[in-house]
Formats: C-alpha cells, sequence, structure tokens
C-alpha cells in the first residue's frame, strides 16, 4: 500500500495527542506554517518537538511542505475525536451543539405557546432531551483536541 493509501486505522492509531493538537492547529490556521510557529503557538518546549509530530503529519500524507519550508494541510481527516466535530466558520464546534440548540428552541417555543396549558409530561420530556444533548455537547467540548 503506498504512503498516499493509508489504512484509515493506521491513521487513527498515529493521530491523537500532540500530534492531533498539531494537525487541528494547521487547519485551524488556514494558511502554511513554519515549525518554529507552531512551536510558540501550542506552547512546545523547543522546535524540535514541534517538527517531530510535523514529520509524522508528512509521513500520515495529512501535510505537505511548500517551497519555503512552511507546512500546509493537504487532506482532512475524520478520525477518533475528531468525528464528533464540524467546521464551521473555521472553528471546530461538536456536531451534538446544532441539536442542542433545536431541541433548546423547540422547548422555548412549547412554553411560548402552550403557557396557559402547561402538559407535566411534555414538558419533562423536552427538558430532559434539551439537558442530554447539552450534556453530551459539553462533554464533547471539554475533549476538543485543540482550545
Amino acid at each position: 500500500m503506498s504512503k498516499d493509501n493509508l489504512p484509515a486505522d493506521k491513521v487513527e492509531d498515529q493521530l491523537k495527542g500532540k500530534t492531533l493538537q498539531v494537525y487541528m492547529y494547521m487547519i485551524k490556521r488556514k494558511e502554511p506554517v513554519g515549525v518554529r510557529e507552531v512551536q510558540r503557538d501550542l506552547s512546545f518546549s523547543s522546535p524540535s518537538v514541534a517538527n517531530y509530530h510535523i514529520d509524522k503529519l508528512v509521513q500520515l500524507s495529512l501535510i505537505s511542505q511548500d517551497e519555503h519550508g512552511r507546512y500546509y494541510v493537504v487532506q482532512k481527516v475524520q478520525v477518533g475525536v475528531l468525528q464528533a466535530f464540524v467546521n464551521v466558520g473555521g472553528r471546530a464546534v461538536p456536531r451534538l451543539l446544532f441539536f442542542a440548540t433545536f431541541f433548546t428552541t423547540m422547548l422555548a417555543a412549547y412554553l411560548v405557546v402552550n403557557l396557559d396549558t402547561l402538559d407535566v409530561f411534555a414538558l419533562g420530556f423536552a427538558v430532559a432531551g434539551a439537558a442530554a444533548f447539552w450534556a453530551e455537547t459539553i462533554r464533547v467540548w471539554v475533549k476538543r483536541p485543540i482550545a
């Protein structure tokens, strides 16, 4: 199997910890970055630490180097914790945020429309659904790979 067609489990195995943090940083930046920028912005102890993780990403064919020696993302993958996020306006947002917002909006609409004839069971299900989605959204947000 060529380097360009690495199996997803190999990518998932290698794309974690600080390597994942570097990858997410580069996706967020949307422009080529140098080793020292990565080291400084991610508070790594030395440029060699940043370079080690960049080299891993190059070997995985996720990033490449331009003619000026700066690195850029060539392939976006959705593995591991990244599957729980979607890019919105250059920011990684938990997918569950949309469901949490929808259930909260529906709860508010239910309260406004049925304020005089509230059904306790319907209200309970709506509150439980919204609370569950918000709890999961927060749980995923806390585990995000980069702040």
